[in-house]
């Protein structure tokens, strides 16, 4: 079994060899035939040369990429290479290596997608708000592929090259979460381990907590819209169709007391609400009939 731990990296060479020293420390005391890749995405820094010098493959972006992009051209390359299981992890050293061959044993138990949970394991240094988002995503990961999900934004993961090479991303924000969907969807079998994670420096995806968040309430209504838009486009629906059955509910008052007297902008705005409930209904019903 060929294994490519690949490691996107973006300015990080103050950690890149160090957390490349480390993998080979681990990986050195086991079976597996194994390489490091490191994908620079358009570095201004010493990245890809420390890299090289460490020992690892190194390809570099021509310019700055983003991690969704990224993450698809290191699996591309990691095909070219042969892998049979891919190891991803970070460039700043948060993942520790320990673990990567409890990754490794899952898929050779059976499973094509083995996350590293960080909510099963210890986890320091998360703020409080990405903390609660994280879970949230879980949660909502989780429903969609009807399978308990405790870390779906986790970069520490390993998986087999059938999930790598069917597997294609549509967003830039959410590609993690992405792959799990798709790996379900797919009839993958996903698991998770739990992890251990170091204290590392602040992230750079996001100037503040509330960008975060903003963020991530966003790409949730993407996935629940892109995943399942019965219950998207149904949910939008029903609280349209509520409002207008509420304003009926209302006229009926006005008609067994006062009698209903004008009120002809409130009646149309009824009946918007009853139409539009109903199309939007009927168009969750097709979206989904499409993306079966």
């Amino acid at each position: 079994m060929k294994v490519i731990i690949t490691i996107p990296a973006y300015n990080e060479e103050n950690t890149i060899t160090q957390v490349i020293s480390e993998i080979k420390r681990v990986m050195s005391e086991t079976k597996y035939n194994y390489k490091i890749q490191v994908l620079d995405d358009g570095s201004r820094d010493k990245t890809a040369e420390l890299a090289k010098k460490a020992g690892a493959i190194v390809y570099s972006n021509p310019r700055n990429m983003g991690l969704a992009e990224t993450f698809q051209i290191e699996l591309e390359n990691c095909l070219k290479l042969g892998a049979d299981v891919i190891v991803h992890t970070d460039a700043d050293g948060q993942y520790n290596p320990q673990h990567i061959p409890e990754l490794l044993r899952k898929v050779e138990q059976g499973y094509d997608l083995v996350l590293g949970s960080r909510f099963r394991g210890r986890i320091r240094g998360m703020p409080l708000v990405k903390k609660i988002g994280n879970k949230i995503f879980s949660k909502v990961i989780g429903s969609l592929v009807r399978q308990k999900i405790t870390d779906s934004t986790t970069g520490f993961r390993a998986f087999t090259k059938e999930v790598a090479a069917n597997i294609f991303f549509i967003n830039t924000f959410t590609y993690t979460q992405e792959q799990i969907i798709r790996a379900a969807k797919q009839k993958f079998k996903i698991t998770e381990i739990p992890i251990e994670t170091r204290r590392t420096r602040e992230s750079r995806l996001f100037n503040s907590p509330l960008e975060y968040a903003i963020k991530a309430w966003v790409n949730i209504l993407r996935i629940y819209r892109d995943y399942d838009p019965l219950k998207f486009f149904g949910f939008i629906g029903f609280v349209f169709l509520l409002l207008g059955f509420l304003i009926g509910m209302y006229f009926t008052y006005l008609h067994f007391t006062t009698g209903i007297v004008g009120h002809l902008g409130l009646m149309i705005l009824m009946l918007l609400l009853i139409i539009n409930g109903i199309q939007v209904i009927m168009f969750g019903f097709f979206a989904d009939m499409k993306k079966q």
